[in-house]
């Protein structure tokens, strides 16, 4: 017997200039948005830092992250989300939001990944715990100059799995575990050369 599909649910951004606004998620398969509880542990973390910095959310998903970040004064916010439907979606909660400063570009986060010509400030990392992609691209965002040197790193990953392995070009600033998730933020550490 095939299961019936969930219609989807929603977001709650929990601080800034949209605080309280509810943002529809449509259900897709692997779209597990970040709760609130570690997105309120997180945006303690780095409240300080966003406004006015250029912020990445490499899979975007329901868009909570770069939304939130959006709402707290980034400069600029791309979500790049490879599920069509979902992307459209994304599209409708920036211009409901009236987020002139959010874009969104729908493609994997590979191809985005090989063309990108800038840096972010912030860049947020919460890939399919299942597709085990999160070592891969810290090393792309690295390899291709795509975190600013001074930037941060957020990353989510499956806990019960146990600790991924932490490029030795960046330095583990916080971390925390929320039932089977844990989550981090990392920084580049300076080159000496």
């Amino acid at each position: 017997m095939a299961k019936r599909a969930r219609r989807g649910g929603q977001v709650r951004i929990i601080s800034g200039d949209w605080r309280g606004r509810r943002l529809p998620v449509p259900d897709a398969p692997g779209l597990r948005p970040t709760g609130d509880r570690v997105r309120e542990t997180l945006f303690n973390w780095l409240r300080a830092e966003i406004p006015g910095r250029r912020v990445l959310d490499l899979f975007a998903g329901s868009g909570a992250l770069g939304f939130e970040a959006a709402s707290l004064g980034a400069a600029e916010v791309c979500l790049v989300e490879a599920d069509a439907r979902v992307a459209r979606q994304l599209r409708e909660n920036a211009a409901r939001l009236g987020a002139e400063r959010v874009t969104i570009e729908n493609r994997e986060a590979d191809q985005w990944l090989a063309e990108a010509d800038r840096a972010y400030d912030i860049v947020f990392l919460d890939p399919p715990f299942e597709a085990g992609l999160l070592t891969q691209v810290i090393d792309s965002l690295l390899d291709r100059g795509i975190i600013a040197p001074a930037g941060r790193i957020y990353y989510e990953y499956d806990a019960v799995g146990g600790e991924p392995v932490i490029d030795p070009r960046l330095r583990p600033l916080r971390h925390k575990r929320a039932g089977q998730v844990g989550f981090g933020l990392l920084e580049p550490v300076a080159s000496t050369g």
